[in-house]
């Protein structure tokens, strides 16, 4: 604490003359000299620096005192005004200097996504790693200096439409969903500067990309054919679970022994994409290809690699040998979770099964992986003819008599 030797106060009518002049002596660490033509105003005089204050009480009573700015920027005029102004403000009840510090609160986009939002996905998300590629690689370097109300709808457009220039809709529409979701997350945990969502409003771009190839039987008889015949012997179990169970590729793949009850003929998926645990039925077809499957000694994975004991990272160079093989070049592992879906639709069996069964959480989902064969399709076009009344061919019309002979 400084002593009275090393602090002078004083009431002092202040002239532009006297901040200019005023200095301080060697016993002397700090001077404050109080305005007489201005309540309140102050100089701070220390060593290399002179500063204007602003002593005052707030709305609670307590004593306050703010910095308003240098003196060898600001003229002591300036500094009248900006303390009368700011006085004004405060016995009206708008606190400037609240409003300031509330600014300096307002974090940048960049510092919100790595303070606040990444830590929260990476609690419950398992695909975290996508949303921050996409962060790190667009969103960011376009947006994340802004601080969260400067942030506006001409920033986020520049940003969609820019990044449509090299990317297919559906990718530039993830783009836009993130944001949405990153600064609704910011408005809902009341951070700082943002009430409303500046993407509200920015409509999602048409997708006509969304690819919708599905295996029919002499596909997927093709298909195992070529499996058999695979380097990997692994291969023929992984696909046929694929196709049996409609799992995403990663969860068979991450498969424990454990998992399956073939008494209650549950798998229990405990991490899958949406971070909680789901409950695929194990049909007939299922556990047919678990007893084939062969098991080894103190390894818990149902296909383990060979040369780890762990599951399989890629499997991508042994499926892509067999599709080729097959004639199937365009089919791609995760057409096997559509071929699911529509394999059980076809037979008769409804979306909310299906959905069920998929682990989806929305129906619209579900409808994407429906498909219906052209088979089905016109199956379901031929009920129609019981209430039509027509019988066949139509019979021709009569044609008109011939003349008679004169």
């Amino acid at each position: 604490m400084e002593s009275l030797k090393d602090l002078i106060m004083a009431k002092q009518r202040l002239t532009q003359k006297f901040v200019d002049r005023e200095s301080l002596s060697k016993e002397c660490h700090k001077k404050e000299f109080y305005d007489t033509d201005c309540i309140g105003l102050f100089l701070e005089v220390r060593s290399g620096r002179k500063s204007y204050y602003l002593r005052y009480r707030d709305e609670r009573g307590k004593n306050r005192r703010k910095v308003l700015g240098r003196a060898d920027v600001l003229q002591l005029t300036d500094a009248r005004n900006m303390a009368r102004r700011y006085l004004r403000d405060i016995q009206l009840g708008q606190n400037p200097f609240e409003e300031k510090a509330a600014l300096k609160d307002v974090p940048t986009f960049n510092a919100f996504v790595h303070g606040a939002f990444m830590p929260h996905i990476k609690g419950y998300k398992r695909s975290w790693r996508s949303d921050e590629s996409l962060l790190r690689n667009h969103i960011l370097p376009a947006v994340g200096h802004l601080h969260l109300d400067e942030i506006k709808r001409h920033h986020l457009v520049s940003l969609f439409a820019k990044h449509r220039e090299d990317h297919k809709p559906g990718s530039t529409n993830r783009v836009m969903i993130l944001c949405r979701y990153i600064l609704n997350c910011a408005i809902n945990w009341e951070t700082p500067g943002i009430e409303a969502n500046p993407s509200k409003g920015i409509a999602l771009l048409p997708e006509n990309n969304k690819r919708e190839r599905y295996l029919s039987q002499d596909e997927s008889k093709r298909l195992f054919t070529a499996l058999e015949h695979s380097d990997n012997p692994s291969l023929k179990y992984i696909v046929a679970l694929l196709l049996l169970t409609g799992a995403r590729k990663r969860e068979v793949l991450d498969a424990r022994w454990e998992d399956f009850d073939l008494q209650r003929r549950i798998w229990t998926i405990e991490f899958n994409k949406l971070g909680r645990p789901r409950y695929i039925p194990i049909a007939d077809g299922v556990a047919r290809v678990l007893e084939q499957v062969s098991r080894h000694e103190g390894c818990p994975w149902v296909f383990a690699n060979p040369k780890t004991g762990k599951p399989f990272v890629s499997i991508y160079y042994s499926w892509n040998t067999a599709r080729v093989e097959a004639g199937l070049p365009e089919v791609r592992m995760h057409d096997l979770r559509h071929s699911f879906a529509s394999f059980l639709i076809n037979s008769g069996r409804s979306l909310y099964e299906v959905q069920k069964i998929l682990g989806h959480t929305q129906v619209k989902t579900t409808q994407r992986y429906a498909h219906l064969s052209q088979e089905s399709l016109i199956a379901a076009a031929n009920t129609a003819g019981a209430s039509v009344p027509f019988s066949g061919v139509p019979t021709p019309p009569a044609l008109p008599p011939a003349p008679i002979a004169g």
